[in-house]
């Protein structure tokens, strides 16, 4: 898994060297910075008010360099879109508790219009989450948040947390955005078994890609997703099916191609693509991703 525990606390700091992506907390700015410019959009689909204050100018500096650049920010917003719409229909079903794994720079505890009751916990290196809290300093969230401080390469540490979480309420919903496409399938398939053993820990939010999305992405930011030792490895054969031989199946899962297709996000030759494809079904040998609510076997 990997291990970024010497991510700095100042992440908008000045780099001090041309590296511009120091570790994997960085690319939490350079997302960021994509989901400022949805939510300033007149036909935005949602909207995050603390995006652009969260990634400072670095994260500009990093969405500005990097190859793809804003005419390929339509995943991300897609992803966040979906997670967005998948989170509120499991509270509304009775979640009580959300556990957000590597939980960067949202701020879904303050932007969502979540229950004052439900509590939610987010679990990331102290690195990030004291840049946050310095960002978000004055800002009151609208459910019960708690934040703690782990390394989640840490085994024996994330079970004793998952086990601990697991005591505090009935109805818990996973959130890993982001998360395991820098994971191998050998860390994938552990953490997910770890995430099976609490009884409460219901359902798991996850997002995922397709073997030839992986070989897509390696080819365009590998270079400098592997300067800071964070590249991405997980696109399973299988997708969202890598998951049952760990405890999970999938319950409902979305494509963010359609779905950016059906905001009018995507380049116009996509947008073709899109309109004689069956996208929604997953594809391992074309560029596929998708959301997926996964439910314990």
């Amino acid at each position: 898994m990997v291990n970024a525990a010497k991510s700095e606390s100042k992440l908008d700091s000045e780099p001090q060297s041309r590296q511009l992506i120091r570790n994997v907390s960085d690319t939490a700015l350079w997302v960021a910075v994509y989901r400022a410019d949805e939510s300033d959009r007149a036909d935005a689909h949602f909207h995050d008010p603390f995006a652009r204050r969260l990634a400072g100018k670095r994260g500009q500096e990093i969405a500005d360099a990097m190859p793809f650049q804003k005419k390929n920010s339509w995943p991300f917003v897609a992803r966040t879109y979906l997670f967005d719409a998948f989170i509120n229909e499991q509270v509304r079903q009775g979640a009580e508790m959300v556990v957000n794994l590597a939980a960067g720079l949202d701020a879904r505890p303050y932007r969502m219009a979540l229950p004052p009751s439900l509590q939610w916990l987010e679990v990331d290196l102290p690195g990030i989450l004291d840049y946050k809290e310095e960002m978000l300093n004055g800002e009151k969230p609208v459910c019960a948040l708690e934040r703690i401080r782990l390394d989640l390469a840490d085994g024996n540490a994330r079970r004793e947390l998952f086990d601990q979480l697991g005591q505090r309420a009935k109805k818990v919903l996973l959130v890993t955005e982001g998360l395991l496409g820098y994971l191998s399938e050998d860390e994938a398939g552990s953490l997910a078994v770890d995430l099976a053993r609490p009884a409460s820990f219901q359902r798991w939010i996850l997002d995922i890609g397709s073997p030839a999305l992986m070989r897509m992405i390696q080819k365009k930011l590998n270079s400098q997703l592997n300067q800071a030792g964070a590249p991405i490895k997980f696109g399973p054969q299988e997708g969202p099916d890598f998951f049952t031989r760990y405890g999970w199946k999938p319950a409902d899962v979305r494509s963010v191609f359609t779905i950016a297709a059906r905001f009018k996000r995507l380049p116009l030759f996509l947008r073709l693509i899109a309109m004689f494809s069956d996208t929604d079904k997953f594809q391992a040998k074309r560029p596929w991703s998708g959301i997926c609510l996964m439910e314990r076997l």
